[in-house]
């Protein structure tokens, strides 16, 4: 009888552990505190619910372009990832029908409130995607990765004041601790009431919110500059964003305020600058560069929900 008991104490623990800690036994996770745990299929973007898609889990010999060829890119952009982000034991979402990645792009077409700006950008926090609008039509889009949850970038509508080509964050380092963290193509549209600065730049793609606020997107010649892979950047996203959100906007040099810090690991920066001379319009020379006339920013929505995994979806991964 005691055996019995003990069996059925072993067993009901057992599936408690599957029904409500799945993913200690079944995926292989960086971190805890990681929602995907390194499972791509797991993040929920309402776009993709009417677009056949399969898991694919990624092996040692596995890499986008040997998996996908040439329509890599449009796989990349679906998962919102990197190449540097696809690597052994994680799983991605792959295409049941390719062209349903190709023509895919989770943003209107038409945004009606952008219809009287001529540069308007809108971030998707639900969809993780930013789009660049020219009196309300697309102009073209790109995936982003915003605030994980805790550190959530700020929603509502804002405006560009500065920009920065080549900005770093002044507290944060990279992940061999040898250089700052690089924020390429800096655009600030943000200054909270902490004092807290937001911007868009450059940064890693992993499929899911992953900065402390700041909104990241595409730059692989960044990541080979840091990490020396990819070792053809093909994805520049945010020179493209940089160049047509602020690229030719009239500047005024702004000096920084040497005591101002960084909030965040990868971009949220101390607030107004200190801004303590402004030289005239035009005198730009690099660094910090204030801005007349950005593009009018609008952050919407909620970051994407985690699905948790079927029930004996450990037992069926390939």
């Amino acid at each position: 009888m005691l055996r019995k008991i003990l069996l059925i104490l072993v067993s009901i623990i057992f599936v408690g552990i599957l029904v409500y800690k799945p993913a200690a036994i079944s995926l292989p996770g960086p971190s805890p505190t990681d929602a995907a745990r390194e499972d791509l299929s797991r993040v929920e973007f309402p776009s993709q619910n009417a677009i056949p898609w399969a898991p694919r889990f990624i092996r040692p010999q596995d890499t986008l372009e040997a998996l996908f060829g040439d329509d890599w890119t449009y796989v990349a952009r679906f998962n919102r990832v990197d190449r540097r982000h696809v690597y052994p034991g994680m799983t991605i979402k792959a295409p049941r029908n390719m062209a349903d990645f190709r023509n895919y792009c989770p943003l209107p077409a038409e945004y009606p409130p952008a219809r009287n700006h001529a540069k308007y950008i809108l971030v998707n926090l639900a969809e993780q995607w930013l789009g660049a609008y020219e009196y309300g039509k697309l102009k073209f889009s790109m995936p982003a990765a915003s605030g994980m949850d805790g550190h959530n970038t700020p929603t509502g509508i804002f405006q560009v004041d500065a920009r920065d080509k080549n900005h770093t964050s002044s507290l944060y380092k990279t992940e061999d601790q040898q250089e700052q963290y690089p924020m390429d193509n800096a655009i600030r549209f943000h200054i909270g009431p902490d004092n807290v600065s937001y911007w868009i730049h450059a940064r890693d793609l992993p499929g899911k919110p992953a900065s402390h606020g700041c909104i990241g997107v595409y730059d692989e010649a960044m990541q080979n500059r840091q990490y020396g892979i990819p070792a053809n950047p093909v994805l520049l996203e945010s020179e493209k964003l940089y160049a047509w959100a602020v690229g030719s906007l009239p500047c005024y040099q702004a000096r920084d305020d040497s005591s101002a810090e960084d909030d965040s690991d990868n971009g949220e920066e101390s607030g107004d600058d200190s801004v303590d001379e402004v030289a005239e319009e035009g005198a730009c020379s690099g660094g910090l560069e204030l801005v007349t006339g950005g593009p009018i920013v609008e952050v919407v929505g909620e970051n994407p929900h985690f699905k948790s995994p079927g029930f004996f979806s450990f037992l069926t991964r390939k």
